[in-house]
């Protein structure tokens, strides 16, 4: 493995867009330039090296992020190759919570698609530096220009154009670069790895000095060094021209914009080049902080590698039956073969060995410093977003947030020799996976499988077949409803029995009332301290909560109600807290019942592009659905419906849609939140 890399210059850098915008087949060219790899691999071709799994190859389409390390003028290159499904949602969280650095990719026909906002957000959301690369150029109907005002108007973004594309769809030929004022070509003999600087021809001349010009205004607007030189006319070093936009980019006052077409081999090496300059390494961003785990105290955890180990796990993978950790360390070091502590559950792990990632492949190595992205191997029960430190130095990093799943499916092995597998198989998945949920249905002896869509658990359902060979049975695909009640409830309940020869009594009485939609479920207590003594107030709050983890109509998880202590009664020496939890269960149960409960359904946000033919069409089957249109935009010769609509009408919809559309329709849908359809 090449010599390790001074921490200045580490690029830790996630590649995030919508699906389709072509993500991997940049990663791909990026490794190509770089030497990381010897060959194009297309993923057309289902050859993609950052798309290794049998279903991401046969799909076309990433499932799970996948990290590499390629080295650029000088920089190591550490970089996350993301999907763009909204399944996979959880894979684009994790990835974001731990670079430094984006490049968000745009299809020039597409534009700013749904998904790609909801990546960006979540970008601004953990404060995340970017790079636009405006893709496909080389498309029917590509609009660079198109592309950038829909940056402006969807992701409230501030672009700083660095490049103009020289012709568009067919006669796509280069760029001009807008710096140092010279058009860019790429020589197509050599699959793009060639390329020359020339002089910008005359024709395009007036439109490259104009963009210039709207360049270095753009870059005075938001640093006062800039400013002062434009004000003042004095000529602008290009080396100060890229160190104001590199301290812009970082600040997130800019978002620097390059173009190409990366399936014609044109345009990656300048965006490349712009990783390295405009992108932080590890001590250009503020110090991650932590708390100690005891005293709540706060943390500065310095990019340095003599400082004490703070690393979090951002990843979990089981790799031919092995348990594989991804881990971002912010600070020290890292050493195989040696003791970590991980705070959030008090032991210790041992790190049998560390690994450099090329996607699926692996390099050992004894020792990782501050900025390193690497697989770990050994830790026993260490999981996706915890920390691991020095036991002498502790400290806890901020936890992740994972998604509820919203949808299904029941799942039993099909033979003797499918069951002794199948437990231990969907407990891996389940560590690996933080949006996976398991539950044993107790009415019906099935085990219900929970995830983010329908690709979700199709693809999951794939990988047990396929890597674990267990052979299962799969129901239809089942919405994870809510229950809540219509009116107040009110009930109470007596529990006087022996149990293990000591007599248990205890009475309860509760109201149900109901609550706005999306509040939070809760307890409270109006009983004085005679009637029920205080002491035996949180064993009737655990009774009532458990309880509303399954309702009177469908078993379904309760929410939007408040549980009130009304009433109850207490016998001295009798009395006891396992008493007051199984009565209070039992009156919560029968208040349910009186509450008048009813079903909140999952409703999601969807968006359809269509053409001007099929809006008519759409609209109809939308309605039909139960679904409510918010709006229809037109964008760049396409129409978008926004709607809401119950996922229990949802099933189905992409092949209803291709028959409305001839084909021709795609749409997005992500949960939005539970309501009455």
């Amino acid at each position: 493995m090449k010599k390790k890399s001074h921490i200045k210059n580490i690029r830790n850098i996630g590649i995030i867009a919508h699906i389709d915008a072509g993500k991997t087949t940049v990663t791909e060219r990026i490794l190509y330039y770089t030497g990381r790899s010897h060959k194009i691999g297309e993923v057309h071709d289902g050859e993609a090296v950052m798309d290794w799994m049998p279903d991401e190859q046969e799909r076309g389409i990433t499932i799970t992020s996948a990290v590499t390390t390629c080295h650029w003028k000088g920089c190591a290159v550490h970089i996350i190759d993301t999907p763009g499904h909204v399944d996979f949602t959880i894979e684009v969280e994790r990835s974001l919570r731990v670079l430094d650095g984006a490049i968000g990719v745009f299809c020039a026909v597409g534009g700013v698609e749904p998904q790609s906002e909801t990546v960006w957000r979540q970008a601004d959301k953990y404060r995340v530096p970017k790079i636009a690369f405006v893709n496909k150029l080389d498309r029917v109907g590509a609009d660079f220009f198109g592309t950038i005002e829909m940056m402006k108007e969807r992701l409230r973004a501030n672009p700083l154009i660095l490049q103009l594309p020289v012709g568009a769809e067919d006669d796509f030929t280069g760029v001009i670069d807008l710096i140092n004022m010279k058009q860019i070509v790429w020589e197509d003999e050599t699959l793009g790895a060639t390329y020359t600087a020339e002089e910008i021809p005359p024709s395009l001349l007036d439109s490259a000095t104009e963009y210039h010009e709207k360049l270095i205004e753009t870059i005075a607007e938001v640093d006062d060094d800039i400013m002062e030189d434009y004000l003042s006319e004095t000529p602008i070093a290009t080396e100060n021209l890229i160190a104001a936009i590199r301290r812009a980019t970082i600040d997130l006052k800019l978002v620097p914009v390059l173009c190409g077409s990366a399936l014609k081999n044109k345009g990656i090496q300048p965006l490349l080049d712009a990783i390295v300059l405009c992108l932080p390494s590890p001590v250009d961003i503020p110090p991650i902080k932590g708390v100690h785990p005891e005293t709540g105290e706060s943390i500065v955890c310095k990019a340095k590698d003599t400082e004490p180990l703070a690393a979090l796990i951002f990843k979990v993978a089981m790799v031919e039956g092995r348990k594989l950790s991804y881990v971002r360390i912010y600070s020290g070091t890292m050493n195989a073969r040696a003791d970590t502590y991980n705070p959030s559950r008090k032991i210790n792990e041992k790190l049998s060995r560390i690994l450099g990632m090329h996607a699926n492949k692996r390099e050992r190595i004894d020792a990782a410093g501050a900025g390193s992205i690497v697989g770990v191997v050994g830790l026993k029960e260490s999981t996706t977003g915890e920390t691991l430190c020095s036991m002498d130095h502790p400290v806890l990093l901020e936890k992740m947030e994972f998604y509820e799943p919203v949808i299904s499916v029941a799942v039993e092995p099909k033979t003797h020799a499918d069951q002794e597998k199948f437990d231990q198989v969907l407990e891996k998945f389940m560590a690996e996976d933080p949006t996976l949920k398991l539950k044993k249905d107790e009415d019906t002896g099935q085990t219900i499988l929970s995830g983010m869509g329908e690709l979700h658990l199709e693809v999951i359902i794939s990988r047990m077949q396929r890597e674990f060979k267990t052979n299962v049975n799969v129901g239809k695909p089942q919405v994870v409803y809510r229950e809540t009640i219509e009116k107040e409830g009110r009930a109470s309940a007596v529990f006087d029995k022996e149990v293990a020869g000591q007599r248990h009594f205890a009475e309860v009485t509760l109201r149900l009332l109901p609550l706005d939609r999306g509040v939070e479920k809760r307890f409270r207590s109006e009983v004085d301290n005679e009637i029920i003594p205080d002491s035996f107030i949180p064993a009737i709050k655990e009774g009532v909560m458990e309880s509303l983890e399954s309702g009177a109509l469908m078993g379904y998880p309760v929410v939007d109600v408040e549980a009130v202590l009304i009433g109850g009664a207490y016998k001295e020496s009798l009395s006891t807290a396992l008493a007051y939890k199984v009565s209070a269960s039992m009156a919560c149960k029968t208040a349910l019942e009186n509450g008048e409960p009813f079903l909140l359904d999952p409703i999601m946000t969807v968006e359809i592009f269509i053409s001007e033919a099929f809006v008519g069409d759409v609209i109809g089957d939308l309605n039909s659905r139960g679904g409510k249109i918010e709006s229809i935009e037109h964008k760049m010769g396409v129409n978008v419906i926004k709607a809401i609509v119950p996922l229990s009408r949802m099933f189905g919809y992409s092949t209803s849609l291709r028959s409305a559309t001839q084909g021709r329709g795609t749409f997005t849908m992500q949960f939005s939140h539970f309501d009455r359809s």
